[in-house]
C-alpha cells in the first residue's frame, strides 16, 4: 500500500487507540460525576456518559439510540470510502487528513455506542453509552434581566462535556469549513485570445 493511504488511515487509527485509551482510563479510574480540574474552575475531566450524539446530544429511546449506533456504522462505511476516493483522485492533502480525523472521531464514538454496553455489562449490543470528560467551562454568568428569552437566567460558556473523538471531528469538519475554496478550487484553462492564430502567408 501507498504511503499515500497509509497516513491518513494511520492518523485515524492513532486518534482512535488515544480516545479509547482516555475512555478505559476515565471510566476505569473515576465514577459518574467526578471532576478532575487541571485548569481551575475553567478545565476539567467531569466523567459522564451520554446515549446519544456528539457534546451530549441523543436521540430518545431503544430505537433511537439503536438506530443512531446503525448510522454511525453506515456512515464509517462511507467516510472510508469517501478517503479512498479522495485519494484516488489526487485531491487536495489537507481534505483527505480532515477525513480522517472525522472517521476517527466517527470510529471512536461507535466502539463506545457498540460494545461498551456489553464490555461493562448494563447493556446489549448496540446500545452502549458514550463515554465524555472534558469540560471546559471558559466564562460563566448570568444573562441581564432585558435578555430576550434567557434574561435573568444562568449561563456557560463552553457548556458541553465532550471527548476526543467529538473534538478530531469537530476539527476536521471547521478546518473543510474554513479552507473549502483552497480544497475544492478548479483550475480554468485559459481561454484563448482573439485573433491569436498565426496566419501564414
Amino acid at each position: 500500500m501507498k504511503a499515500v493511504y497509509i497516513k491518513p488511515f494511520l492518523t485515524a487509527l492513532l486518534i482512535i487507540i488515544a480516545d479509547q485509551a482516555i475512555k478505559i482510563w476515565v471510566h476505569s479510574h473515576m465514577y459518574q460525576g467526578q471532576e478532575i480540574k487541571f485548569l481551575g474552575d475553567h478545565g476539567m475531566l467531569h466523567y459522564t456518559e451520554n446515549n446519544g450524539m456528539a457534546f451530549g446530544m441523543e436521540l430518545g429511546g431503544d430505537w433511537g439510540k439503536l438506530t443512531l449506533t446503525l448510522f454511525r456504522i453506515i456512515a464509517v462505511a462511507g467516510i472510508g470510502y469517501g478517503i479512498v476516493y479522495l485519494i484516488k483522485h489526487k485531491y487536495h492533502r489537507g481534505l483527505i487528513m480532515n477525513g480522517a480525523l472525522i472517521l476517527a472521531g466517527a470510529v471512536g464514538n461507535i466502539i463506545d455506542s457498540t460494545f461498551y454496553g456489553v464490555i461493562y455489562r448494563y447493556a446489549p449490543l448496540f446500545h452502549g453509552r458514550v463515554v465524555d470528560m472534558f469540560y471546559f467551562p471558559l466564562i460563566s454568568g448570568n444573562f441581564p434581566q432585558w435578555f430576550p428569552i434567557w434574561g435573568g437566567e444562568d449561563f456557560i460558556f463552553f457548556r458541553p462535556v465532550f471527548n476526543l473523538a467529538d473534538a478530531s471531528i469537530s476539527v476536521g469538519v471547521i478546518l473543510i469549513l474554513i479552507f473549502q475554496k483552497h480544497y475544492f478550487k478548479h483550475e480554468t484553462p485559459e481561454a484563448s485570445a482573439p485573433n491569436s492564430e498565426m496566419v501564414e502567408e
